[in-house]
């Protein structure tokens, strides 16, 4: 088959290029690079399965051109990051939606198939857990950007959802809970590879806040599992999934296992979340999902637990700081 993977040069999408082309595929990668990096995709390049078209989703011509040439649709295009998200709010926003309904219509023309990536964001400020799929959203105020990230991948999920329930195409929809691993930047703001970094050099290691806010981590190739399994599954369309890891950890501690598990000299300091962010930041306690209906609809259990998760993080990080630091 030939797939079409937009923000296929990103963390998630390369390793998601790797699966599809090891199973026999041709892969077509669109991406502008923004969060994204083709060399992330350097080692598949010889691959003539593969085929990498700097551009963006915004352009109607080079998406239709493509989306009418593949037989299903993986986008994971999107903006990225608490980081990015605060620095580009309406950036943000315009990749999510506008960009989400480039591809859906895209898709709608050619009736092609599509798994849409969203986020555990969507869920906001609930506390409780695990969280299901059925759980209501609880945003916070419009005066935070933080939350815009969330309600724009909520109306991704409602823009797709739409078109399904329409009989325009399938959907199937993802929400990644913290995947980590191999390739992912620390440039975002994404936690681990940070404090790996951190610990690595002997630098303070920065938690924000008093550490207390959990979350569970999701080793990238059990994420890519779970994105084969269901992409595989005709049942799953017009379905919304959870794709975790059940391991529940304060950020706290995370950093006390990192600094051990790389035998760092790194003290670990807590900042405010003020120190680091504007007023428009705003974080949520508590974030673990139930994976029971994914473990239901394609026998998906995650392979790594969260010390085999850091360890890979950290021979990562060492491989790339020692490529780039010499």
């Amino acid at each position: 088959m030939r797939y079409l993977i937009t923000g296929g040069a990103g963390f998630i999408g390369s390793h998601v290029c790797d699966a599809l082309l090891a199973d026999g595929h041709a892969v077509y990668v669109l991406d502008d690079e923004s969060t994204g990096s083709r060399s992330n995709l350097q080692h598949l390049f010889s691959n003539r399965e593969l085929r990498f078209i700097a551009g963006s989703i915004a352009d109607d011509a080079v998406l239709s051109r493509l989306v009418g040439t593949v037989h299903q649709v993986i986008h994971l295009a999107a903006a990225v990051g608490v980081k990015y998200i605060l620095e580009n709010p309406l950036q943000s926003i315009l990749t999510n939606v506008v960009g989400t309904e480039k591809v859906l219509q895209a898709c709608k023309a050619f009736e092609k198939p599509l798994f849409l990536a969203s986020t555990s964001e969507v869920y906001g400020l609930q506390t409780h857990a695990p969280l299901r799929e059925s759980d209501y959203s609880v945003i916070g105020a419009t005066s935070v950007s933080r939350w815009s990230y969330a309600c724009s991948k909520a109306l991704d999920e409602f823009m797709a959802l739409a078109f399904h329930h329409q009989g325009a195409f399938p959907v199937t929809i993802a929400r990644f809970f913290n995947t980590v691993g191999p390739r992912q930047s620390p440039a975002y703001g994404m936690v681990m590879p940070r404090l790996v970094d951190q610990a690595l050099h002997n630098e303070p290691m920065t938690v924000y806040g008093d550490g207390s806010q959990t979350r569970t981590f999701t080793h990238v190739k059990d994420c890519v599992a779970a994105v084969m399994g269901l992409i595989s599954h005709p049942e799953a369309a017009g379905e919304v999934y959870n794709v975790g890891g059940t391991e529940e950890v304060s950020i706290l501690n995370l950093a006390k296992r990192v600094k051990m598990i790389t035998g760092s000299r790194s003290e670990i300091r807590l900042i405010p979340y003020a120190d680091v962010y504007n007023h428009n930041f705003e974080d949520m306690p508590r974030r673990v999902p139930d994976i029971s209906k994914l473990e239901q609809a394609v026998h998906f259990t995650p392979k790594y637990r969260l010390d085999e998760i850091i360890a890979d993080v950290v021979t990562d990080r060492q491989r790339w700081l020692k490529d780039n630091e010499s």
